[in-house]
């Protein structure tokens, strides 16, 4: 090939449309497929009903939260299967200290009607320490990411359990309720996704994950402590995972232990359908937003049509499945092209 050929070639390389705005046309695919199948089957528009998108939102937003963190975990080339149940502990935990002081089964008395703020540092701070731990186990046990945070998954949602007893922790305060009324949790979601996206694209600690991601001795080799900055991510991970834990329980304005339950898959299947490579060194936020999104517009359409949630679960499989096959023949188009 002479000097024209490869100009032409890395020409070609630089138009190539970015995965997120593949991924956008995807959702955006799917969502005019359901619109054209609700004229068809039940003679009703999908889109144009705001209160269904609003209600879809809003659902995926708590799962956003946590699909942030677990990103990250998996750009690392790690592995999170511990959120749904960090969720549910954090939501019982914050929940007991946002109770009014009327209610005379209070699990706190003497901490009842708490300023807004002390309970979601309370759920801010499980999530953090659960995530640490699962930091601690990866980077010093050398414990693989799945087993660790497997059994951090079994452990947390046997705490949220035995807290109460399997009892709901309800009559949280108005001021803390607040905190998932309206739009809220979606400016929450958002927030969130903007903080990551900048510190992930344009800070040092963005530079150290994907650089552990792709390759973790050379990473050592050139200075990083990776150990340390493991525990910082899963920290994270978890700390979002006690974000949408607080979300969650002010949303529906209770604590219950089956809370957040399958999120943690919903979670790594945002990221995957997003572009989030299972083998580390790939991701971006923005992908993780846009998978989220539909996976919230396939499950509001597939609603929508009537379909049953069994069957529902099973697309949602498939597309996981789907979505992982082609990561993986990007990763070999990637080893082919380097060779």
């Amino acid at each position: 090939m002479d000097t024209t050929d490869h100009l032409e070639v890395v020409k070609k390389r630089k138009k190539k449309i970015p995965t997120e705005v593949s991924i956008f046309l995807v959702l955006v695919g799917i969502a005019v497929l359901f619109e054209i199948l609700g004229w068809i089957v039940r003679g009703d528009s999908f889109l144009m009903n705001p209160q269904r998108l609003l209600i879809m939102i809003l659902q995926m937003s708590i799962i956003g939260i946590i699909a942030i963190g677990v990103t990250q975990v998996i750009i690392t080339g790690g592995i999170d299967l511990s959120s749904g149940s960090v969720l549910a502990l954090t939501a019982m935990v914050t929940a007991s200290f946002a109770q009014q002081s009327d209610y005379l089964r209070a699990v706190y008395p003497a901490l009842t009607d708490l300023p807004w703020v002390l309970p979601l540092l309370a759920g801010l701070l499980i999530g953090a320490l659960a995530g640490l731990i699962n930091g601690a186990l990866i980077a010093f046990a050398m414990i693989p990411p799945f087993i660790a945070t497997l059994g951090m998954m079994v452990s947390a949602r046997g705490m949220a359990r035995a807290y109460t007893d399997g009892q709901p922790v309800s009559m949280l305060t108005d001021q803390f309720t607040w905190i998932g009324s309206g739009a809220n949790p979606v400016i929450i979601f958002l927030a969130v996704a903007v903080l990551f996206h900048i510190a992930l694209k344009y800070t040092r600690y963005g530079k150290y994950t994907y650089a552990i991601g792709a390759n973790p001795q050379a990473a050592r080799v050139s200075g990083i402590n990776v150990r340390r900055h493991l525990i910082m991510v899963y920290a994270i991970a978890g700390l979002l995972a006690g974000l949408a834990g607080v979300v969650a329980s002010a949303r529906a304005g209770t604590g219950q232990a089956g809370m957040g339950l399958m999120y943690e898959l919903d979670a790594i299947a945002a990221a995957v359908i997003g572009g989030t490579s299972l083998a580390g060194g790939v991701g971006r936020i923005a992908g993780t937003v846009i998978g989220a999104l539909i996976l919230g517009v396939m499950l509001s359409g597939f609603t929508f049509l009537g379909v049953d949630a069994y069957y529902q679960d099973i697309v949602k499989g498939a597309i996981i499945i789907a979505a992982v096959v082609i990561d993986q023949t990007r990763q070999r188009r990637r080893l082919k092209a380097a060779a």
